[in-house]
Formats: C-alpha cells, sequence, structure tokens
C-alpha cells in the first residue's frame, strides 16, 4: 500500500503548496479536506496546479471544526500522515472578530486530533502553528521552539491554543505530533489581502504601499521571510526525519524589514516605490514590530533551504507579473 495522507486546508495558499511538493516528490496519496471559505478561493489554486489531471489526489469539502461526519470519514479512508494547515490566519480579522479563530484553529484541531485517534498506523501528525505565538521580538532576540508564549493578538493566542491540545493528546492518547513554527510566507497564488501581492499591484499603479512602522515612524516591522515551497520543503524532511512530541522552527535564511521587501519588489517590477510609514502598533494593538525565530534545530537536523530569499522572491514576483488575474482575487 502506497503511503496516503491527509491535508487540511489543502486548498489554502500554503496547504496547496504542500499538495504540489509532495506529488513532485513522492509516490504519495493525498487527501485534501478544506471547507473552501474565502481564503481557500475555491479550487483555483488546486487546479493551476492542474491536481485533477493527477489520479493520487482527491478533494474533499467539509468544514473540520465539526465532528467528520462517517461519510467524509471513509471517504478519507486509513492515513499514515495528517498535515494540520488549515486554519483562520489573518491577523486584522483575528482582531475584528476572535471567534472564529478559536473555533477553526482551537476547536478545529480538536476535532483533527480526535480523528487522528481513530487511525490504527498514524506515523505524524502535523501541527501548523506560527512565530506570533511568541509576541514582539526585542532586538536581537530569536525564539527558540519550546519558548514561552506571548500571544499579541487572537489569531496568535488560538495557535498557541492549538498548540497545547496537541500535546496533551500526544501526553494523554499517544498521538505521534510534530509543531511547526513558521514566519511569513510568501509565494505565487497567495490571498491579495498579504504584503507582497498587495505591494505588487500598488506598485503596478503608482499608489503609496503602507509599511508597519514603530511608533517614531523611522523603523520599518521585520520578519523572517521565506518561501511556501522553502516550507513544503522542510514539513516533508520532517515527515522522514523529525522526532514525535517535538516542535521545530522553520525560518527563512536572514531578517528582512519590510520596507527593503517594498523596495526589492519596486525593483524586480522596475517601476517607482512611493510608500509611506505608518505605526499600526500604537493606533491598534496586535501588529508586533518584529518577529525573530531560532532556525538552527532544523539546521542541526540537515534540513537545507532549498532556494534563497532572493531566487525566491524574485520568482514570486515575476510570477504575478505575468498572471495578474491572482493580483485581484476576489
Amino acid at each position: 500500500m502506497k503511503t496516503r495522507v491527509l491535508i487540511t486546508g489543502g486548498c489554502g495558499f500554503v496547504g496547496h503548496h504542500l499538495v504540489e511538493h509532495i506529488l513532485k516528490n513522492t509516490d504519495w496519496q493525498i487527501v485534501v479536506l478544506d471547507k473552501l471559505n474565502y481564503a481557500s478561493l475555491g479550487f483555483d489554486r488546486l487546479r493551476d496546479i492542474q491536481v485533477f489531471d493527477d489520479h493520487r489526489v482527491i478533494s474533499l469539502a467539509a468544514d473540520f471544526s465539526q465532528s467528520l461526519s462517517h461519510g467524509i470519514q471513509r471517504e478519507i479512508g486509513a492515513v499514515d500522515y495528517i498535515f494540520h494547515l488549515g486554519a483562520e490566519t489573518h491577523v486584522d480579522r483575528s482582531i475584528d472578530d476572535p471567534g472564529p479563530f478559536v473555533i477553526s484553529n482551537v476547536i478545529g484541531t480538536m476535532e483533527m486530533l480526535n480523528f487522528a485517534r481513530a487511525q490504527k498506523n498514524l506515523k505524524r501528525f502535523f501541527y501548523f502553528s506560527t512565530d506570533e505565538v511568541f509576541g514582539p521580538a526585542p532586538a536581537g532576540v530569536a525564539y527558540k521552539e519550546w519558548d514561552r508564549y506571548n500571544s499579541g493578538n487572537p489569531y496568535a493566542a488560538a495557535k498557541a491554543g492549538g498548540e497545547e491540545l496537541c500535546l496533551a493528546y500526544g501526553n494523554t492518547y499517544k498521538i505521534p505530533v510534530i509543531i511547526t513554527h513558521c514566519m511569513n510566507i510568501f509565494g505565487e497564488r497567495q490571498h491579495p489581502e498579504k504584503f507582497i501581492p498587495l505591494c505588487i499591484r500598488k506598485v503596478l499603479s503608482g499608489e503609496p504601499v503602507v509599511i508597519h512602522s514603530d511608533p517614531s515612524k523611522r523603523v520599518p516591522g521585520s520578519r523572517y521571510w521565506i518561501h511556501a515551497r522553502n516550507v513544503a520543503s522542510a514539513v516533508l524532511f520532517l515527515a522522514e526525519n523529525g522526532d514525535a512530541q517535538d516542535k521545530y522552527n522553520i525560518v527563512g535564511e536572514r531578517e528582512v524589514n519590510n520596507l527593503q521587501m517594498a523596495q526589492f519588489i519596486a525593483r524586480v517590477l522596475g517601476k517607482e516605490l512611493r510608500y509611506e510609514l505608518v505605526d499600526f502598533h500604537s493606533s491598534r494593538p496586535g501588529h508586533d514590530l518584529r518577529y525573530a525565530l531560532d532556525g538552527s534545530k532544523m539546521a542541526e537536523a540537515g534540513w537545507v533551504l532549498p532556494r534563497t530569499f532572493e531566487q525566491s522572491l524574485e520568482k514570486c514576483v515575476r510570477w504575478f507579473l505575468e498572471r495578474p488575474e491572482w493580483l485581484d482575487v476576489k
């Protein structure tokens, strides 16, 4: 029997990149489970990577924050790995209305863990968490996997709650859980509300780009940006090499601030960058200026980034430039 995996949120941005990566690098069978909300863009991402022409992928529409019906469970069948990527992820939306984030990221994670308990030969349950559970990182600080939580917004708190449930189910029911923390992810087919496609659209139209900064409006917010394809590579590496009941940070190779990102995008597009530094944090708490993770654990385990930051970002920008329809997806 070939390896069979379940990917929740497989129609989403990171999820569909994982689907594509598994198709290209393994012979595994894939079941995608997605409730097809606004962030999923329906099946458009899966259509674009042509999985419907591949007999190895089954796509199911269901809300995993509810107990999975017998029919859905039957269609999923027995799986060797569960990659739980499905989640509500947008910080602004979590600040406006925390409820859906708690339901999806906490209750939904519990439901998927309950499904995992019924699996006879489950090798690993992956929970895809975020750097934001640690809160803002002071200059010079990079958080390690087991550092304390300090969630700065409802999205982060809901993801931290999901983490704790995973650890509890690992301890209580012996589910082989792996938790990953990842930083800001970019790549092809990202929702246009996110920073990079939004920046591309504004630079092309000559509109000013709003850059998150400190209260002085002189220091831009910064992140360790990483391409979704590199994240998928790390996840597949952990499927083969990661230890159960452990956590791993998946980190880009260097820190880049948001102004540098916008400047790089403008250079690739050959356009002038108009921008405004805005103090989001003072006016709207929950937007943290800096996040940073320590990626040494993955490096010591032997994982190497397949592509550099510059290579990944330039390829991504040019992809959107050639497919402007993805910059204005409703």
